[in-house]
């Protein structure tokens, strides 16, 4: 039996954005809805975090999530299990209030999971873990421990695996607890990274700038064989554009409409060449535009910032690199925790 996997689709994100969900709705209407239909899929796994906000819903955010998504799987007569993510939890220490269980209880094709719970569907038994907390971490170790699930899908914080392309975690629990499974798909993480046996399967599109160029979409499992076939997402919200004295004549804008832009100026020796440019972007529609002009690193006449570095290994290298008696892996932290709350504002 094949089913589909999809995770950390944060209905109501950027603040309930009409920009964020009519991307997101392209994706679902072009990409997930068609091949559930193709392949005559009949169930979905969530592996959580389905609404962003764990304090609260936007009204539009939820009728939005329910129109376009809750609604037409329960048309499509496809049974929904769904764990409870970080984002769905309303307390941080406990499990117990979520959006998932309040919000969704008129849909008898959805199942919540806000406790570990194993599962068989078809002919495979499945453990499923919703998000580890104070109340449930030694219950979830113990099951985890004894379970005969070959294979585990949860929400899940491992160290080690990548959170974003710039930053790995470096904290949470340690993967080697997992080593007896098969197979293990999380949610969490947004991009797509594993070590052989755990596999984050990653969000199914771009939310923040540090999303860029990073390959999002949802998989298909079979429970027969254990495969997997990932179902990529082709389109983009966010853009960088690099700047060369660019003919702005003959830059072709139409990708750009309606996405978020930014230009990355390396060589401007025409500044009102340079302003038609930007005229140009802007008369094309996209619906954000930044510009950035100065990015490199003077502190220090010795070190390089390298062009196919990004942001955040230029500042690590930068700190690795330097002489200073502090702790490095404790600015190294406090370093990725700003930039990923720089990178969520923008």
């Amino acid at each position: 039996m094949k089913v589909a996997i999809i995770t950390d689709t944060h209905y109501g994100a950027r603040k309930n954005s009409k920009l964020f969900h009519d991307y997101f709705l392209k994706f679902y209407n072009d990409i997930f809805f068609p091949t559930l239909e193709e392949c005559e899929i009949n169930k979905v796994i969530h592996l959580g975090d389905a609404f962003d906000s764990r304090k609260g819903i936007d009204f539009s955010a939820l009728s939005w999530a329910k129109n376009n998504i809750f609604d037409r799987l329960q048309e499509m007569c496809i049974d929904v299990h769904l764990i409870a993510g970080n984002h769905d939890c309303y307390y941080k220490n406990t499990n117990e209030v979520n959006a998932v269980d309040l919000l969704l209880r008129e849909y008898n094709n959805v199942t919540v999971y806000s406790n570990p719970t194993e599962v068989k569907l078809d002919n495979l038994n499945i453990l499923f873990v919703p998000w580890i907390n104070q109340e449930n971490e030694a219950n979830t170790l113990k099951l985890i421990e004894k379970t005969k699930s070959k294979v585990v899908m949860g929400h899940l914080e491992l160290h080690g695996f990548r959170v974003n392309k710039q930053v790995i975690m470096d904290h949470g629990l340690d993967s080697s607890l997992f080593d007896r499974f098969k197979l293990v798909f999380s949610g969490h993480y947004h991009t797509r990274s594993n070590n052989g046996t755990v596999f984050y399967l990653g969000n199914p599109y771009e939310m923040f700038w540090n999303d860029v160029n990073d390959t999002r979409g949802f998989h298909i499992f079979d429970t027969d064989t254990l495969e997997k076939i990932s179902i990529d997402n082709p389109y983009r919200l966010f853009y960088n554009i690099y700047y060369e004295d660019t003919n702005y004549q003959t830059f072709d804008t139409r990708e750009y409409e309606n996405k978020i832009v930014r230009i990355i100026v390396r060589k401007k020796t025409d500044t009102k060449k340079f302003e038609k440019f930007v005229d140009k972007l802007y008369s094309c529609g996209v619906a954000e535009l930044k510009v950035v002009e100065n990015f490199a690193i003077q502190e220090s006449e010795e070190f390089e910032a390298f062009e196919s570095e990004d942001t955040l290994s230029i500042l690590n290298r930068y700190i690795e690199e330097a002489e200073i008696s502090l702790d490095k892996s404790i600015i190294n932290r406090m370093i990725q925790e700003i930039y990923q709350e720089a990178c969520e504002l923008v």
